[in-house]
């Protein structure tokens, strides 16, 4: 039997001898639209960004008014033929791992850095993308946990919201990019935090130990993956660290900070995961002594960052 949209269908004249689209070619159509309006954004990018801001010298030769290819190339690690034909909007694939190279490089702002993304069909697997865990309630309990430092992490150490007190604990927390917010990133490359902390060699072990155990169920993740090669290429500490092949569970522990506004800090770390899968959790540092609770105190009430 036909139906009423069908007999429509058939009395609506065709343009000009132009066949009716199907769903491969209005698909087939989008993805170059995409890719033309991708390539567009990365030229437009990479012409507004000087090689001072990237730390390459400008040299008395240069005609272009930004970067040149090859230099987005090279700081990316791709080839500067790939990146040719991606300015070109040729059809070819663009893994997350790349993205997330070409971001840093074109210094992506967090608008910038989720449009990109969008452009290219996928999904931004950093803290920086959106999560849905991060509940108006949840952010009003860390609120209310101060002066206790308290963040909600997941199993992968990214930072995905914290109170002001933890903001202030180890490093300027504000100061740091959103996809750079990781643990394990922070204590093998910012300074600031890593002198925080007072037995640094330990802890770098043990949370090594606790990212290995925890990647064996996302050995295939491309964000788990991304986030592992940026640590080996950034981080010799980590790489020898890596490489003994320890494994820990988690655990509550006493550390030990040294906080440069309010000095000495003995504080219990616990975690409180928030569903029946260690995925994200809730992280607080409870004080062992009257003395911590109260330099706490202090650390919450100062007006500027840390």
């Amino acid at each position: 039997m036909t139906t009423m949209a069908e007999k429509v269908r058939e009395r609506e004249p065709l343009a000009a001898g132009v066949p009716p689209r199907g769903p491969d070619e209005r698909v087939s159509g989008e993805s170059e639209i995409r890719r033309h309006e991708l390539a567009a954004f990365l030229r437009h990018r990479r012409e507004h960004i000087t090689p001072e801001q990237v730390g390459l010298p400008r040299g008395s030769r240069r005609r272009t008014p930004g970067l040149r290819r090859e230099e987005v190339a090279q700081l990316s690690a791709v080839g500067v033929t790939w990146y040719t034909w991606l300015e070109q909007a040729r059809d070819i694939q663009v893994s997350v791992q790349v993205l997330d190279a070409l971001a840093r490089s074109l210094m992506l702002d967090s608008n910038e850095r989720a449009h990109l993304f969008q452009l290219a069909g996928a999904v931004d697997p950093t803290p920086a993308s959106r999560c849905t865990t991060i509940t108006p309630a949840l952010l009003q309990t860390l609120e209310q946990l101060e002066p206790l430092p308290a963040c909600i992490q997941n199993s992968r150490y990214d930072i995905l919201a914290y109170n002001r007190t933890y903001g202030r604990l180890l490093c300027d927390l504000d100061e740091v990019p959103a996809e750079d917010r990781n643990c394990m990133l922070l204590v093998t490359t910012n300074e600031q935090w890593r002198s925080s902390i007072v037995l640094l060699d330990e802890t770098v072990r043990l949370m090594a130990a606790k990212f290995r155990a925890a990647m064996a169920g996302h050995l295939a993740d491309p964000a788990w993956k991304m986030l592992l090669k940026r640590l080996c290429a950034e981080s010799e500490e980590f790489r020898e660290v890596w490489e003994r092949h320890e494994v820990v569970g988690a655990r509550s522990k006493t550390k030990l900070f040294d906080n440069r506004y309010v000095g000495r800090l003995t504080l219990v770390h616990t975690d409180l995961w928030l569903g029946p899968v260690e995925g994200a959790r809730l992280v607080t540092y409870a004080p062992t002594d009257g003395e911590s609770r109260e330099r706490l105190e202090r650390l919450r009430l100062l007006g500027g960052g840390c």
